[in-house]
């Protein structure tokens, strides 16, 4: 017998035991669950394994896409990027956004298990009550500010959601570990803000780039809101710091909250159900009168246009993201009425703000010419990428196992740069962030393709602007009207012109002296530019770092006002539960 006859079924049985709760099949399901959670993204495999932990309940897990297993551009860190515009991405694409002078703009969110988390290129932390929820773009770890969760609960009018109560449960999520390259990482984290024995793995710069000395050097020379931060996950993150990422060291691969939730230890357990290519269309009302109940979820699976039905017996958990949790309530008639009956859909429970305050981090890849021959555009040749993926294949190390930057700061505006009222939560909350990175991040039409870059990216985290997710037809599989607004404000203009001065204002520190040549592409030249030429620029480049919230925001439990109570049960309605960043009131509190 040849030993590939005798190692096939043995790696047979393997796979199967390590997905032994991965279904696609609507068949192989169980016919009653306890709860039904609709979304196997960053939220919903969190709230799976914790619920499961209790073995008298049973879940199933309802996820859109694919499983995540085998997929290498999820699995690789660099590669994050690939995912979008592919089958693990739902493709949304924006309605012609005002501040963006008409144009659209891409909004890549995960179509696969474990949902933006498993495709994007960061990661950002947010809290859903006892469960920590990591969210996702450029693998990026941020837990925000005390001010900002200390907002959350004066808003909600529930201490729980504070900073200090949410302190156990940050630990408790993490595991911070090595890097890749194991050096020694002192001095570029604090360990007392970090918890080492979660399920999340945590880690900083896993591959060393040329340019993160410069970086360094540059906030020493500058100083000032420059100064070097230890620390930016400590609650007060102004200043310059090593950027965390959600990418695990001693593997070298992105850790998503389906590898961390949804390991194959977890998916042993006989009480968790996993059901992928599972498309929810509505919520069905199960119980009418004063105590309203949504409890049925409506789904077809894979490319059947059959609508299967599902009933759960304690809780629906809407996990579906800020753009498809209120595409789900909507569609289900629950939101403004008046809107709905215009629509067509029959309106059951009239919830005016679902769909509404939805916010998002306006961003631009601010690109500049680099003297060097050492930058990302290198790793983006085709041999070049080959070469590390063997490397990467053979020992978990290289360029591959890091995202697109290694530093990030984070700055207020100053003077009459700052709004009124103050988007920000707090004197401690920043305005806007810098990612700093060795080559361009996004494509940029004007920069040529072996142009050898130093970007300076540019979001803005506390913005004013407001948008929404709506719909406009009465099929459920239509995708909705995604509205971020982005930069429709002119305090968000203001700020954002404020942010690309101090980028410029960072590239003139001595450290960069005969590196940085030039703004490359249209960027102009930020330190002479008008407001005018600043404004075609924004409206030509400017675009999204992905982080959607506020959709089915929280207020105080009794309130007219808001979606969910802040335990997160939908307002005047039984057994429905919302958990995932539509939850937050506003964008800075993810």
């Amino acid at each position: 017998m040849k030993p590939s006859q005798v190692l096939l079924p043995s790696f047979l049985a393997f796979f199967s035991l390590c997905n032994a709760a991965i279904y696609d099949d609507v068949a192989a399901l169980k016919k009653k669950y306890d709860f039904i959670i609709v979304g196997g993204g960053t939220a919903g495999n969190v709230i799976a394994n914790r619920l499961t932990e209790n073995t008298k309940f049973d879940v199933l897990v309802i996820e859109a896409g694919p499983s995540h297993v085998g997929v290498l551009s999820s699995e690789v860190p660099f590669f994050a990027a690939n995912n979008w515009f592919s089958a693990y991405d739902w493709n949304y694409t924006t309605v012609p956004q005002v501040g963006l002078g008409g144009r659209s703009a891409v909004l890549p969110r995960g179509h696969i298990l474990g949902g933006s988390s498993s495709i994007s290129e960061c990661t950002f932390l947010s809290v859903a009550r006892r469960h920590l929820i990591p969210q996702a773009d450029f693998l990026m770890y941020t837990r925000s500010t005390v001010d900002d969760y200390n907002r959350i609960a004066k808003k909600t009018g529930d201490n729980g959601w504070s900073w200090e109560n949410l302190q156990p449960y940050f630990q408790k999520n993490e595991k911070f570990v090595r890097p890749a390259d194991n050096h020694d990482n002192t001095g570029q984290f604090d360990p007392k803000v970090h918890g080492s024995n979660g399920l999340l793995s945590v880690s900083i710069q896993n591959s060393p780039t040329p340019i993160d000395s410069k970086v360094v050097n540059a906030s020493h020379q500058l100083g000032g809101d420059f100064n070097f931060v230890l620390d930016y996950n400590d609650g007060s993150p102004l200043g310059l710091g090593w950027l965390q990422t959600t990418v695990d060291g001693p593997t070298g691969s992105r850790s998503s909250s389906a590898t961390a939730y949804l390991a194959s230890q977890f998916l042993r357990r006989p009480n968790l159900d996993v059901l992928v290519n599972g498309q929810v269309s509505r919520l069905l009302q199960t119980r009418g009168g004063k105590s309203l109940s949504f409890l049925t979820v409506e789904f077809k699976h894979g490319l059947s246009s059959e609508l299967n039905r599902l009933t759960a017996s304690r809780e629906v958990i809407l996990s579906a993201g800020s753009l498809g949790t209120p595409h789900i309530l909507l569609n289900s008639g629950i939101g403004d009425s008046k809107a709905l009956s215009r629509i067509g859909v029959k309106p059951l429970v009239d919830l005016p703000d679902v769909g509404t305050n939805l916010s998002d981090h306006s961003a631009i890849a601010n690109p500049f010419v680099a003297l060097s021959n050492n930058t990302f555009e290198n790793i983006r040749e085709p041999n070049v990428t080959a070469q590390l993926l063997q490397q990467w294949n053979k020992n978990k190390t290289g360029p591959l196992t890091d995202t697109v930057a290694s530093l990030i700061s984070f700055h207020r505006v100053t003077g009459d740069d700052i709004p009124n009222p103050d988007p920000a939560a707090g004197p401690n909350t920043p305005h806007f962030e810098h990612l700093y990175a060795n080559g361009i991040i996004v494509p940029n039409n004007f920069v040529p393709p072996d142009q050898h870059i130093f970007s300076v990216a540019t979001a803005l985290v506390s913005p004013t602007s407001r948008g929404s997710v709506t719909i406009n037809s009465t099929n459920p599989f239509d995708p909705p009207l995604i509205d971020p607004a982005l930069l429709k404000e002119e305090a968000d203009r203001k700020m954002m012109r404020a942010a690309l001065r101090h980028a410029f204002k960072f590239v003139t520190a001595p450290a960069f002296s005969g590196y940085v040549i030039s703004p490359a592409g249209d960027l102009p030249n930020a330190t002479i530019a008008t407001d005018a030429e600043l404004d075609t620029y924004m409206n030509a480049e400017a675009g999204t770092f992905f982080h959607p919230t506020g959709t089915a925001a929280m207020s105080p439990k009794g309130a007219k006002y808001g979606v969910l109570d802040p335990d997160l049960k939908v307002k005047n309605i039984k057994g429905l539960r919302v958990v995932d960043a539509s939850i937050f009131v506003s964008v800075t509190d993810d």
